[in-house]
Protein backbone atom coordinates (compact mmCIF):
# COMPACT_ATOMS: atom_id res chain seq x y z
CA UNK A 1 0.00 0.00 0.00
CA UNK A 2 1.09 3.50 1.06
CA UNK A 3 -0.10 6.80 2.50
CA UNK A 4 0.38 10.57 1.63
CA UNK A 5 0.07 13.60 3.96
CA UNK A 6 0.80 17.20 2.69
CA UNK A 7 0.30 21.25 4.18
CA UNK A 8 0.45 24.29 2.58
CA UNK A 9 0.62 27.58 4.91
CA UNK A 10 1.86 30.54 5.85
CA UNK A 11 4.74 29.36 7.95
CA UNK A 12 6.94 26.83 8.10
CA UNK A 13 5.46 23.02 8.29
CA UNK A 14 8.32 20.99 7.30
CA UNK A 15 7.63 19.46 11.49
CA UNK A 16 3.69 18.99 10.68
CA UNK A 17 4.67 16.86 6.94
CA UNK A 18 7.03 14.88 8.93
CA UNK A 19 4.97 14.01 11.59
CA UNK A 20 1.64 13.60 9.64
CA UNK A 21 3.95 11.49 6.83
CA UNK A 22 4.84 9.43 9.86
CA UNK A 23 1.42 9.20 11.13
CA UNK A 24 0.97 6.77 7.74
CA UNK A 25 3.65 4.30 8.50
CA UNK A 26 0.74 1.70 8.99
CA UNK A 27 0.83 1.43 5.44
CA UNK A 28 4.40 0.93 3.97
CA UNK A 29 7.45 -0.47 4.95
CA UNK A 30 10.04 0.15 1.58
CA UNK A 31 10.66 3.91 1.06
CA UNK A 32 9.80 7.30 3.19
CA UNK A 33 10.11 10.34 1.31
CA UNK A 34 9.44 14.15 1.54
CA UNK A 35 9.34 17.06 -0.95
CA UNK A 36 9.04 20.77 -0.11
CA UNK A 37 8.88 24.25 -1.70
CA UNK A 38 10.58 27.38 -0.34
CA UNK A 39 10.27 30.86 -1.96
CA UNK A 40 14.54 31.09 -1.56
CA UNK A 41 15.05 27.51 -2.42
CA UNK A 42 12.69 26.65 -4.51
CA UNK A 43 11.86 22.15 -4.45
CA UNK A 44 13.77 20.24 -2.24
CA UNK A 45 13.42 16.32 -1.77
CA UNK A 46 14.42 13.68 -0.02
CA UNK A 47 14.34 10.31 -0.23
CA UNK A 48 15.29 7.00 2.25
CA UNK A 49 15.06 3.72 2.76
CA UNK A 50 12.88 2.39 5.45
CA UNK A 51 13.01 -1.57 5.42
CA UNK A 52 14.74 -2.26 8.36
CA UNK A 53 14.20 1.53 9.84
CA UNK A 54 11.24 3.41 10.32
CA UNK A 55 10.42 6.67 8.64
CA UNK A 56 11.05 8.67 12.13
CA UNK A 57 14.67 7.63 12.30
CA UNK A 58 15.49 8.20 9.04
CA UNK A 59 13.82 12.06 8.66
CA UNK A 60 14.17 12.84 12.45
CA UNK A 61 16.98 15.64 11.31
CA UNK A 62 14.73 16.89 8.73
CA UNK A 63 14.08 20.12 9.92
CA UNK A 64 18.06 21.49 9.11
CA UNK A 65 17.99 19.40 5.59
CA UNK A 66 14.84 20.83 4.55
CA UNK A 67 12.48 24.01 4.70
CA UNK A 68 9.41 25.48 3.18
CA UNK A 69 5.86 26.55 3.70
CA UNK A 70 4.44 24.07 1.51
CA UNK A 71 5.17 20.34 1.57
CA UNK A 72 4.13 16.83 0.70
CA UNK A 73 5.46 13.20 2.03
CA UNK A 74 4.71 10.11 1.55
CA UNK A 75 4.94 6.28 3.19
CA UNK A 76 5.90 3.72 0.08
CA UNK A 77 5.66 0.01 -0.38
CA UNK A 78 6.71 0.61 -4.28
CA UNK A 79 9.14 3.04 -6.07
CA UNK A 80 11.38 6.03 -4.34
CA UNK A 81 8.98 8.83 -3.94
CA UNK A 82 8.38 11.92 -4.31
CA UNK A 83 10.12 12.85 -7.34
CA UNK A 84 10.84 15.69 -8.81
CA UNK A 85 9.74 16.72 -12.93
CA UNK A 86 10.70 19.44 -14.53
CA UNK A 87 7.76 19.74 -17.65
CA UNK A 88 6.28 22.28 -19.48
CA UNK A 89 3.84 22.67 -16.77
CA UNK A 90 6.79 23.56 -14.61
CA UNK A 91 9.18 22.05 -12.05
CA UNK A 92 6.88 20.18 -9.36
CA UNK A 93 6.89 16.63 -7.11
CA UNK A 94 4.52 14.06 -7.55
CA UNK A 95 3.78 10.88 -5.21
CA UNK A 96 1.45 8.46 -6.25
CA UNK A 97 -0.90 5.27 -3.99
CA UNK A 98 -1.87 2.49 -6.38
CA UNK A 99 -1.25 0.31 -8.74
CA UNK A 100 -0.89 0.40 -12.63
CA UNK A 101 -1.30 -3.31 -14.43
CA UNK A 102 -0.67 -1.99 -17.89
CA UNK A 103 2.56 -0.54 -16.93
CA UNK A 104 4.66 -1.65 -19.41
CA UNK A 105 2.36 -0.99 -22.16
CA UNK A 106 2.42 2.32 -21.37
CA UNK A 107 5.84 2.91 -21.11
CA UNK A 108 6.23 1.66 -24.48
CA UNK A 109 2.86 3.38 -25.57
CA UNK A 110 5.08 6.80 -24.40
CA UNK A 111 8.02 5.87 -26.30
CA UNK A 112 6.81 5.26 -29.32
CA UNK A 113 4.92 8.54 -28.94
CA UNK A 114 7.44 10.94 -28.08
CA UNK A 115 10.56 9.18 -29.01
CA UNK A 116 12.45 10.03 -25.90
CA UNK A 117 13.38 8.05 -22.68
CA UNK A 118 13.36 7.23 -19.00
CA UNK A 119 15.38 6.76 -15.90
CA UNK A 120 15.64 3.37 -15.79
CA UNK A 121 16.10 1.66 -12.28
CA UNK A 122 17.17 -2.11 -11.52
CA UNK A 123 16.19 -4.35 -13.96
CA UNK A 124 15.17 -1.90 -16.72
CA UNK A 125 12.31 -0.81 -14.53
CA UNK A 126 10.64 2.72 -15.02
CA UNK A 127 9.54 4.52 -11.89
CA UNK A 128 5.95 4.12 -11.59
CA UNK A 129 5.46 8.55 -10.61
CA UNK A 130 7.45 9.27 -13.68
CA UNK A 131 5.32 7.72 -15.72
CA UNK A 132 2.19 8.70 -14.34
CA UNK A 133 3.91 12.49 -15.07
CA UNK A 134 4.81 11.44 -18.32
CA UNK A 135 1.13 11.18 -19.15
CA UNK A 136 0.04 13.98 -17.22
CA UNK A 137 2.64 16.01 -19.37
CA UNK A 138 1.09 15.58 -22.68
CA UNK A 139 -1.99 17.98 -21.49
CA UNK A 140 -1.56 21.84 -21.36
CA UNK A 141 -2.71 21.73 -17.75
CA UNK A 142 -2.60 19.33 -14.56
CA UNK A 143 -6.19 19.03 -14.48
CA UNK A 144 -6.84 17.78 -18.35
CA UNK A 145 -3.35 15.70 -17.57
CA UNK A 146 -4.18 13.83 -14.67
CA UNK A 147 -7.51 12.64 -16.28
CA UNK A 148 -5.93 11.40 -18.70
CA UNK A 149 -3.26 9.75 -16.79
CA UNK A 150 -6.29 7.87 -14.67
CA UNK A 151 -8.23 6.92 -17.48
CA UNK A 152 -4.87 5.20 -19.32
CA UNK A 153 -4.20 4.05 -16.35
CA UNK A 154 -5.58 -0.30 -15.81
CA UNK A 155 -5.54 -0.38 -11.18
CA UNK A 156 -5.85 2.52 -9.11
CA UNK A 157 -3.70 5.89 -9.02
CA UNK A 158 -4.22 8.72 -6.04
CA UNK A 159 -2.17 11.67 -7.00
CA UNK A 160 -0.49 14.38 -4.99
CA UNK A 161 1.90 17.37 -6.89
CA UNK A 162 3.74 20.05 -5.10
CA UNK A 163 3.92 22.96 -7.89
CA UNK A 164 6.61 25.32 -8.12
CA UNK A 165 4.21 28.31 -6.36
CA UNK A 166 3.76 26.42 -3.33
CA UNK A 167 0.28 24.98 -3.53
CA UNK A 168 -0.62 21.08 -3.82
CA UNK A 169 -2.70 19.35 -6.68
CA UNK A 170 -4.78 16.08 -4.70
CA UNK A 171 -6.63 13.87 -7.02
CA UNK A 172 -8.35 10.95 -5.85
CA UNK A 173 -8.51 7.63 -7.93
CA UNK A 174 -11.16 7.53 -10.17
CA UNK A 175 -13.19 5.23 -8.61
CA UNK A 176 -12.75 6.04 -4.85
CA UNK A 177 -10.98 3.35 -3.95
CA UNK A 178 -8.75 4.85 -1.37
CA UNK A 179 -9.35 8.03 0.51
CA UNK A 180 -8.37 11.55 0.37
CA UNK A 181 -9.05 13.57 3.31
CA UNK A 182 -8.56 17.92 3.73
CA UNK A 183 -7.97 19.70 6.89
CA UNK A 184 -7.11 23.08 7.88
CA UNK A 185 -5.63 25.19 10.68
CA UNK A 186 -5.46 29.00 11.00
CA UNK A 187 -2.60 29.54 8.46
CA UNK A 188 -3.16 26.88 6.08
CA UNK A 189 -4.63 23.79 4.96
CA UNK A 190 -3.55 20.18 4.56
CA UNK A 191 -4.40 16.79 2.62
CA UNK A 192 -3.77 13.44 3.92
CA UNK A 193 -4.93 9.96 3.13
CA UNK A 194 -5.42 9.31 6.89
CA UNK A 195 -7.75 12.20 8.57
CA UNK A 196 -6.49 11.06 12.56
CA UNK A 197 -2.82 12.16 10.74
CA UNK A 198 -3.86 15.99 10.86
CA UNK A 199 -6.55 16.00 13.46
CA UNK A 200 -3.50 15.07 16.13
CA UNK A 201 -1.70 18.26 14.53
CA UNK A 202 -4.11 20.41 15.21
CA UNK A 203 -6.58 20.61 12.06
CA UNK A 204 -9.88 20.13 11.26
CA UNK A 205 -11.98 18.71 8.81
CA UNK A 206 -12.69 20.55 5.89
CA UNK A 207 -14.07 17.51 3.22
CA UNK A 208 -13.46 14.45 1.86
CA UNK A 209 -12.71 14.03 -2.07
CA UNK A 210 -15.21 11.90 -3.89
CA UNK A 211 -14.16 9.82 -6.35
CA UNK A 212 -12.27 11.17 -9.08
CA UNK A 213 -12.27 14.65 -7.78
CA UNK A 214 -9.10 16.87 -7.87
CA UNK A 215 -9.01 20.42 -6.08
CA UNK A 216 -5.80 23.07 -6.04
CA UNK A 217 -4.76 23.84 -2.31
CA UNK A 218 -3.21 26.47 -1.38
CA UNK A 219 -2.72 28.07 2.17
CA UNK A 220 -6.16 30.00 2.11
CA UNK A 221 -8.06 28.27 -0.41
CA UNK A 222 -9.33 24.68 -1.73
CA UNK A 223 -10.30 24.89 -5.43
CA UNK A 224 -12.13 22.42 -7.02
CA UNK A 225 -10.67 21.62 -10.72
CA UNK A 226 -12.72 18.22 -11.35
CA UNK A 227 -16.08 17.65 -9.56
CA UNK A 228 -16.26 13.92 -8.35
CA UNK A 229 -18.31 11.57 -9.73
CA UNK A 230 -21.33 9.03 -8.94
CA UNK A 231 -19.53 5.42 -9.28
CA UNK A 232 -17.38 4.89 -6.31
CA UNK A 233 -15.82 1.40 -5.07
CA UNK A 234 -13.99 2.22 -2.16
CA UNK A 235 -11.78 -0.77 -0.85
CA UNK A 236 -13.67 -2.88 1.83
CA UNK A 237 -10.22 -3.92 3.10
CA UNK A 238 -9.75 -0.14 4.70
CA UNK A 239 -12.14 -1.40 7.69
CA UNK A 240 -11.33 -4.79 7.64
CA UNK A 241 -7.32 -4.80 7.81
CA UNK A 242 -5.12 -1.92 7.15
CA UNK A 243 -6.93 1.05 7.76
CA UNK A 244 -5.89 2.17 11.27
CA UNK A 245 -8.08 2.29 14.31
CA UNK A 246 -8.86 5.98 14.66
CA UNK A 247 -9.63 6.50 10.78
CA UNK A 248 -12.59 7.19 9.28
CA UNK A 249 -13.73 6.80 5.94
CA UNK A 250 -16.72 7.83 3.91
CA UNK A 251 -17.69 8.14 7.74
CA UNK A 252 -17.42 4.81 8.89
CA UNK A 253 -15.08 4.78 11.69
CA UNK A 254 -12.43 1.34 11.56
CA UNK A 255 -12.83 0.31 15.06
CA UNK A 256 -16.65 0.83 15.38
CA UNK A 257 -16.74 -1.54 12.07
CA UNK A 258 -14.85 -4.09 13.50
CA UNK A 259 -16.11 -4.25 16.60
CA UNK A 260 -19.89 -4.94 14.24
CA UNK A 261 -17.88 -7.10 12.38
CA UNK A 262 -17.22 -9.47 14.93
CA UNK A 263 -20.66 -8.82 16.71
CA UNK A 264 -22.12 -10.31 13.46
CA UNK A 265 -20.09 -13.06 13.34
CA UNK A 266 -20.80 -14.34 16.69
CA UNK A 267 -24.59 -14.17 15.68
CA UNK A 268 -23.89 -16.07 12.84
CA UNK A 269 -21.47 -19.00 14.21
CA UNK A 270 -22.58 -22.44 15.56
CA UNK A 271 -22.78 -22.28 19.76
CA UNK A 272 -19.90 -24.88 21.05
CA UNK A 273 -17.88 -24.43 24.30
CA UNK A 274 -15.08 -22.01 24.22
CA UNK A 275 -12.73 -20.83 27.03
CA UNK A 276 -11.53 -17.50 25.70
CA UNK A 277 -12.03 -15.48 22.10
CA UNK A 278 -9.15 -13.65 21.12
CA UNK A 279 -7.94 -11.90 18.41
CA UNK A 280 -4.67 -12.56 16.07
CA UNK A 281 -2.45 -9.12 16.99
CA UNK A 282 -3.39 -6.97 16.24
CA UNK A 283 -5.87 -6.06 13.51
CA UNK A 284 -8.13 -9.19 14.98
CA UNK A 285 -8.33 -8.11 18.50
CA UNK A 286 -11.19 -5.55 17.92
CA UNK A 287 -13.35 -7.82 15.30
CA UNK A 288 -12.69 -10.85 18.54
CA UNK A 289 -13.73 -8.11 20.76
CA UNK A 290 -17.23 -7.49 19.25
CA UNK A 291 -17.59 -11.41 19.35
CA UNK A 292 -17.04 -11.71 22.73
CA UNK A 293 -19.18 -9.03 23.64
CA UNK A 294 -21.80 -10.62 22.03
CA UNK A 295 -21.42 -14.43 22.71
CA UNK A 296 -20.44 -13.71 26.39
CA UNK A 297 -17.28 -15.62 26.24
CA UNK A 298 -14.84 -13.87 28.18
CA UNK A 299 -12.00 -12.13 25.28
CA UNK A 300 -8.59 -13.07 26.86
CA UNK A 301 -4.79 -12.46 25.14
CA UNK A 302 -3.09 -15.77 25.44
CA UNK A 303 -0.04 -14.03 24.04
CA UNK A 304 1.46 -11.19 23.90
CA UNK A 305 3.53 -9.48 20.45
CA UNK A 306 7.13 -7.90 21.86
CA UNK A 307 7.36 -5.19 19.78
CA UNK A 308 10.02 -2.97 21.07
CA UNK A 309 12.93 -4.56 18.28
CA UNK A 310 10.36 -5.70 15.68
CA UNK A 311 7.45 -3.53 15.46
CA UNK A 312 6.48 -5.09 12.09
CA UNK A 313 6.84 -8.35 11.47
CA UNK A 314 6.73 -7.98 7.82
CA UNK A 315 9.46 -5.95 7.49
CA UNK A 316 11.92 -8.06 6.18
CA UNK A 317 11.85 -8.49 2.65
CA UNK A 318 12.84 -12.19 2.87
CA UNK A 319 9.36 -14.60 3.70
CA UNK A 320 10.80 -17.05 6.28
CA UNK A 321 13.25 -14.34 8.06
CA UNK A 322 9.31 -12.54 8.08
CA UNK A 323 7.89 -15.92 8.98
CA UNK A 324 10.68 -16.48 11.69
CA UNK A 325 10.45 -12.75 13.55
CA UNK A 326 6.63 -13.37 13.49
CA UNK A 327 6.92 -16.16 15.74
CA UNK A 328 9.93 -14.61 17.61
CA UNK A 329 7.77 -11.95 18.70
CA UNK A 330 4.99 -14.46 19.91
CA UNK A 331 5.26 -14.39 24.05
CA UNK A 332 3.02 -16.81 25.86
CA UNK A 333 0.51 -16.23 28.92
CA UNK A 334 0.40 -20.00 29.57
CA UNK A 335 -2.29 -19.71 32.17
CA UNK A 336 -4.51 -18.80 29.26
CA UNK A 337 -3.49 -21.49 27.26
CA UNK A 338 -2.63 -24.21 28.79
CA UNK A 339 -5.52 -27.12 28.80
CA UNK A 340 -7.65 -24.50 27.13
CA UNK A 341 -10.44 -24.07 24.07
CA UNK A 342 -9.66 -21.36 22.31
CA UNK A 343 -11.42 -19.19 19.97
CA UNK A 344 -9.06 -16.86 17.88
CA UNK A 345 -10.25 -14.06 15.35
CA UNK A 346 -7.74 -13.15 12.40
CA UNK A 347 -8.68 -10.10 9.92
CA UNK A 348 -8.52 -12.44 7.05
CA UNK A 349 -6.68 -15.82 5.60
CA UNK A 350 -4.89 -15.18 2.74
CA UNK A 351 -2.03 -17.80 2.67
CA UNK A 352 -2.23 -19.23 6.03
CA UNK A 353 1.40 -19.37 6.24
CA UNK A 354 1.69 -17.12 9.73
CA UNK A 355 -1.76 -17.86 11.61
CA UNK A 356 -0.53 -22.29 10.60
CA UNK A 357 2.97 -20.99 12.66
CA UNK A 358 0.59 -19.33 15.38
CA UNK A 359 -1.59 -22.16 15.52
CA UNK A 360 1.18 -24.85 16.23
CA UNK A 361 3.22 -22.32 18.90
CA UNK A 362 -0.25 -22.15 20.43
CA UNK A 363 -0.60 -25.63 20.96
CA UNK A 364 3.25 -26.34 21.77
CA UNK A 365 2.07 -24.36 25.15
CA UNK A 366 -0.39 -26.91 26.20
CA UNK A 367 -3.98 -25.73 23.65
CA UNK A 368 -6.34 -27.97 24.10
CA UNK A 369 -8.52 -26.96 21.15
CA UNK A 370 -7.74 -23.73 18.46
CA UNK A 371 -10.30 -22.55 16.69
CA UNK A 372 -10.06 -19.23 13.65
CA UNK A 373 -12.57 -17.29 12.57
CA UNK A 374 -11.74 -15.13 9.71
CA UNK A 375 -13.20 -11.33 10.11
CA UNK A 376 -13.71 -11.12 6.22
CA UNK A 377 -15.25 -13.98 3.21
CA UNK A 378 -12.71 -16.19 1.93
CA UNK A 379 -10.61 -14.61 -0.24
CA UNK A 380 -10.12 -15.92 -3.61
CA UNK A 381 -8.97 -13.39 -6.13
CA UNK A 382 -5.81 -11.73 -5.81
CA UNK A 383 -6.40 -7.50 -5.34
CA UNK A 384 -5.72 -6.08 -8.93
CA UNK A 385 -6.58 -2.76 -7.90
CA UNK A 386 -4.25 -1.75 -4.85
CA UNK A 387 -0.74 -3.08 -4.01
CA UNK A 388 -1.61 -4.32 0.13
CA UNK A 389 -0.82 -7.76 -0.86
CA UNK A 390 2.52 -9.61 -1.11
CA UNK A 391 0.22 -12.21 -3.41
CA UNK A 392 1.76 -12.64 -6.94
CA UNK A 393 -0.69 -15.20 -8.28
CA UNK A 394 -4.34 -16.40 -7.30
CA UNK A 395 -2.78 -19.59 -6.65
CA UNK A 396 -1.22 -18.44 -3.58
CA UNK A 397 -4.30 -17.89 -1.83
CA UNK A 398 -5.15 -20.48 0.87
CA UNK A 399 -8.48 -20.74 -0.66
CA UNK A 400 -7.31 -21.42 -4.34
CA UNK A 401 -4.77 -24.07 -3.91
CA UNK A 402 -6.98 -25.95 -1.54
CA UNK A 403 -9.66 -26.43 -4.07
CA UNK A 404 -7.07 -26.83 -6.71
CA UNK A 405 -6.05 -29.69 -4.22
CA UNK A 406 -9.89 -30.98 -4.12
CA UNK A 407 -11.11 -31.22 -7.78
CA UNK A 408 -8.07 -29.66 -9.82
CA UNK A 409 -8.95 -26.64 -12.00
CA UNK A 410 -12.51 -27.56 -12.83
CA UNK A 411 -13.35 -26.19 -9.38
CA UNK A 412 -12.94 -22.80 -10.00
CA UNK A 413 -16.20 -22.31 -12.07
CA UNK A 414 -17.52 -23.21 -8.38
CA UNK A 415 -16.13 -20.43 -6.43
CA UNK A 416 -19.33 -19.34 -5.25
CA UNK A 417 -19.94 -22.46 -3.33
CA UNK A 418 -16.74 -22.84 -1.61
CA UNK A 419 -17.46 -19.44 -0.09
CA UNK A 420 -20.83 -20.18 1.15
CA UNK A 421 -19.90 -22.47 4.36
CA UNK A 422 -23.77 -24.02 3.88
CA UNK A 423 -22.55 -25.93 0.48
CA UNK A 424 -20.51 -29.43 0.33
CA UNK A 425 -18.07 -27.51 -1.77
CA UNK A 426 -17.93 -24.74 1.16
CA UNK A 427 -17.57 -27.32 3.73
CA UNK A 428 -15.07 -29.19 1.93
CA UNK A 429 -12.84 -26.81 1.56
CA UNK A 430 -13.15 -25.98 5.45
CA UNK A 431 -12.56 -29.31 5.81
CA UNK A 432 -9.47 -29.43 4.11
CA UNK A 433 -7.94 -26.15 5.35
CA UNK A 434 -8.45 -27.10 8.89
CA UNK A 435 -6.09 -29.93 8.37
CA UNK A 436 -3.55 -28.18 6.49
CA UNK A 437 -3.30 -25.64 8.98
CA UNK A 438 -4.33 -27.85 12.23
CA UNK A 439 -7.64 -25.66 13.38
CA UNK A 440 -10.20 -27.22 15.41
CA UNK A 441 -12.35 -25.21 13.24
CA UNK A 442 -12.44 -22.91 10.67
CA UNK A 443 -15.08 -20.14 9.59
CA UNK A 444 -15.24 -16.97 7.11
CA UNK A 445 -17.32 -13.78 7.90
CA UNK A 446 -20.10 -13.93 5.09
CA UNK A 447 -20.06 -10.93 1.93
CA UNK A 448 -23.67 -9.83 3.42
CA UNK A 449 -21.96 -10.06 6.85
CA UNK A 450 -18.87 -7.69 6.27
CA UNK A 451 -20.94 -4.93 4.21
CA UNK A 452 -23.31 -4.72 6.67
CA UNK A 453 -20.63 -3.76 9.09
CA UNK A 454 -19.22 -1.52 6.87
CA UNK A 455 -22.83 0.48 6.73
CA UNK A 456 -21.87 1.64 2.81
CA UNK A 457 -24.39 0.95 0.02
CA UNK A 458 -23.29 -2.55 -1.60
CA UNK A 459 -22.65 -0.62 -4.80
CA UNK A 460 -19.98 1.91 -3.68
CA UNK A 461 -17.91 -1.12 -1.67
CA UNK A 462 -15.11 -3.11 -4.10
CA UNK A 463 -15.45 -6.45 -3.36
CA UNK A 464 -13.41 -8.33 -6.06
CA UNK A 465 -10.86 -10.45 -3.49
CA UNK A 466 -14.02 -12.26 -2.60
CA UNK A 467 -16.81 -12.61 -5.29
CA UNK A 468 -14.39 -11.11 -8.64
CA UNK A 469 -16.59 -8.20 -8.74
CA UNK A 470 -14.45 -4.76 -8.63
Amino acid sequence: MGGFFGVTSTEDIILDVFFGTDYHSHLGTRRGGMAAYDPEKGLQRKIHNIENSPFRTKFENIQSDMTGCAAIGCISDTDPQPILIRSKLGIYAICTIGIINNMEKLVERHLDYSGGHFNAMSFGRVNSNELVSAMINKKEDFTSGIKYAQECIEGTASILILTEKGHIIAARDRLGRLPICIGKNRNGHCVSFESFAYKKLGYEDVKELGPGEIVDISHNSVKVLSKPQEEMKICAFLWSYYGYPTSCYEGKNVEVMRYINGEIMAQNDSTFEIDYVAGVPDSGTPHAIGYANKSKIPFARPFIKYTPTWPRSFMPSNQNERNRIAKMKQIPVHELIDGKKLLFVDDSVVRGTQLRETVEFLYENGAKEVHIRSACPPIMYGCKYLNFSRATSDMELITRSTIMELEGKKGFDYLGEYTDRETKRGKEMRKKICKKLHFSSLEFQSLDGIIKAIGLSPCKICTYCWNGKG
